[in-house]
């Protein structure tokens, strides 16, 4: 299947990569046969996906890198490049593409060595004579050094280096960055797009994937681990029944406890998964003897391997508590529809049940001030608040409100 069909829901943006991709494929046709390259041309070196989360801003650019090192026969007879099928395409998606680099990070940062390090990859000639490709799937976690570092490269380009930057949106990204980069925002996929892909792509039954698909708003990825993974089915029934714990003090403080208790399971299996294979493999490239120790001057390999491990956990905990903070604005979104009697679709319809009780029990102020307490959280955890303080204070907050 084309490239393109894993881009849900973008149209406009599926277009437009289109059209830069065969202005690519002629500049690349030209230089080949020393013919003059078109005078005008929709290709440039350097882009910027942004969009909200689940908007796929990764999947349409690393569909952009496969389109780009595209090489199928058909092109020469007018077809589009981006097939899926060829070597081009199926490396550059799979990941082992030579002349695609994709960067994403586990980690709350991405730092100047990392940024040097692919400064120096951008600056190689092809290998396959097409086009060297940098997707940065992370661009908002730059930090002011490495976007400095990425600046220099994207100002004075090699001649077939492509940049294909990521982030939230435009705000994330240092703005002498972003005025050098062709900018393109995605929306957030329609919900019954996204069911249909869950359907069409995962086989997952009709109503489950509509079930899905509503309760996470369009988001693709939450919406497949929804109605594919038990837990996260569990933990969002969890999150979900929090506004009708907190009546009092000590069920706030209960609630916020498990909320923190709850993403801290999610890094402890994430450490689970990884941690120990990437100790062993570490171990047995550093040469370990038998039992498991280690030669002299590894130790400070091992302790940076260590520390990386440690920074995703903390990574994974904010992200499993962002996740289930979006979840219950979402919950309390739905609660102000039907206070004020608007026909909007419910994300939560499941629990239609709860939503009718706090909606009855309460005014549109009262939620409205909730819905700030949820935001005021996450605000406060991007400051690095503590935790389990931050989600305490938003708990109390939802009590009151």
């Amino acid at each position: 299947m084309p490239v393109w069909d894993e881009l849900v829901g973008q149209d406009r943006v599926q277009a437009q990569l289109a059209a830069a991709a065969r202005d690519a494929d002629a500049l690349v046709t030209a230089d080949a046969s020393g013919t003059t390259p078109p005078d005008a041309s929709k290709m440039t070196h350097a882009w910027l996906f942004t969009g909200p989360p689940g908007a796929g801003r990764d999947t349409a650019a690393r569909a952009f890198a496969a389109a780009l090192q595209c090489v199928s026969p058909d092109r020469a007879l007018g077809g589009e490049p981006g097939c899926g099928f060829c070597d081009g395409c199926h490396t550059a998606l799979v990941g082992t593409h030579a002349d695609v680099q994709v960067v994403r990070t586990d980690l709350l940062s991405i730092g100047v060595k990392e940024t040097r390090d692919l400064v120096r990859r951008a600056q190689l000639s092809p290998a396959g004579r097409r086009w060297q490709v940098i997707v940065l799937e992370d661009a908002d976690r730059l930090t002011e050094g490495a976007g400095n570092v990425i600046l220099k490269a994207v100002e004075e380009p090699a001649p077939r280096t492509v940049w294909l930057l990521c982030a939230p949106s435009l705000e994330d990204v240092l703005p002498t960055i972003r005025s050098r980069c062709r900018h393109l925002t995605l929306r957030t996929p329609p919900v019954d797009a996204v069911a249909d892909v869950l359907v069409r792509r995962d086989g997952i039954e009709p109503e489950a994937a509509a079930v899905a698909a509503r309760a996470t708003q369009g988001h693709i990825d939450r919406a497949r681990r929804l109605a594919t993974d038990e837990r996260a089915r569990a933990r969002r029934a969890a999150v979900l029944g929090l506004p009708l714990r907190v009546q009092d003090v000590g069920g706030c403080l209960k609630a916020a406890q498990e909320l923190i208790d709850a993403a801290g399971d999610d890094a402890k299996q994430l450490a689970e998964e990884t941690d120990v294979k990437e100790t062993e493999e570490l171990k047995a490239a550093l040469g370990a003897a038998q039992g498991g120790r280690m030669p002299r001057g590894t130790a400070g390999v091992m302790k940076e391997l260590e520390d990386r491990q440690k920074r995703r956990r903390t990574r994974t905990q904010r992200d499993s508590l962002d996740l289930a903070l979006s979840d219950l604005t979402g919950f309390y979104r739905d609660v102000l529809a039907l206070q004020l009697g608007t026909r909007a679709a419910l994300a939560n319809e499941d629990v239609r049940d709860a939503l009718d009780r706090i909606a009855r029990d309460s005014t549109a102020e009262s939620t409205l001030r909730r819905i700030e307490a949820v935001l005021a959280c996450r605000e406060a955890l991007d400051r690095n608040v503590a935790p389990l303080l931050a989600v305490e204070a938003m708990t109390m907050a939802l009590r009151a409100g």
